[in-house]
């Protein structure tokens, strides 16, 4: 395994917090329930404003989404403006792709001022390590996703999906996603304990580099398993079933649930 790319040291001040979600499937399962869910988001991001010093959206923010060179998917443009509100008031806002929504180039860093990254990373956050990204395609087994990833991934499949026009390009890739278990509102309820293809691969990371936290998505259950005594995996779950996230005061990662009793 080689040792992860590493973003700035970001320096937390006292009574702020930094902001972890993943996940939000947005476009799915239909367009009346993604923009409910869309509102929420909203909200949720209008309440990190309050005391955030920065926001990480680890992958999957869109069920699907593909940047022609001068058209993107329709749709999605609360979260949009939220986000342009919150970069030009100063927090920053940090994507990583995920699965679904690895098609993203460069309108969100342009038009958003929200760098894109595509990779897992390391970064000191207020005087402790953690390591973040999407989590898909990381830890044994999966093999299939993996091949696939890489052939998603190449710049000749992107430029020969960029061929077809956007109203069939993006309207077969709505009915691919389909299949998925988010389109379908199944919520993963199931725990593997050690097979855990995530927590293998941070296990695996550790023994090499210590990190304090493990920060992925992709999983779809919340879940905050002990790596080492000393080092921690959260999964960030998602918002179709549990409306989850994880917040950091400087001494702790915490799971939380909005709007949720």
């Amino acid at each position: 395994m080689m040792p992860p790319k590493q973003l700035p040291d970001l320096v937390l001040p006292a009574g702020r917090n930094v902001y972890f979600a993943s996940d939000f499937h947005l476009g799915a399962p239909d367009a009346a329930r993604s923009a409910e869910r869309e509102r929420k988001i909203v909200r949720w991001l209008d309440q990190c404003a309050g005391d955030a010093a920065a926001i990480y959206l680890v992958g999957d923010i869109f069920d699907f989404w593909f940047e022609y060179r001068h058209a993107v998917p329709r749709g999605f443009i609360r979260l949009q403006g939220k986000l342009a509100e919150l970069t030009d008031a100063g927090i920053p806002v940090t994507f990583f792709t995920g699965n679904h929504d690895m098609w993203m180039f460069d309108y969100f860093t342009k038009e958003l001022n929200i760098p894109i990254l595509r990779h897992p990373f390391s970064q000191r956050i207020g005087g402790q390590e953690f390591h973040i990204g999407h989590g898909d395609g990381l830890g044994p087994k999966d093999y299939t996703y993996k091949a696939l990833k890489q052939i998603f991934a190449s710049p000749v499949a992107q430029w020969l999906f960029a061929r077809l026009h956007p109203n069939f390009g993006i309207g077969l890739a709505n009915r691919w996603s389909q299949r998925s278990r988010i389109q379908n509102s199944v919520a993963d309820e199931q725990y593997f304990g050690d097979d855990e293809w995530l927590l293998v691969y941070c296990r695996e990371l550790e023994r090499q580099q210590h990190h304090d936290y493990y920060v992925f998505g992709h999983r779809h259950l919340p879940l905050d398993v002990p790596v080492t005594p000393h080092s921690r995996y959260v999964n960030l779950g998602e918002w179709v079933n549990y409306c989850s996230y994880a917040v950091y005061d400087g001494h702790e990662l915490a799971l939380r649930h909005f709007e949720q009793q």
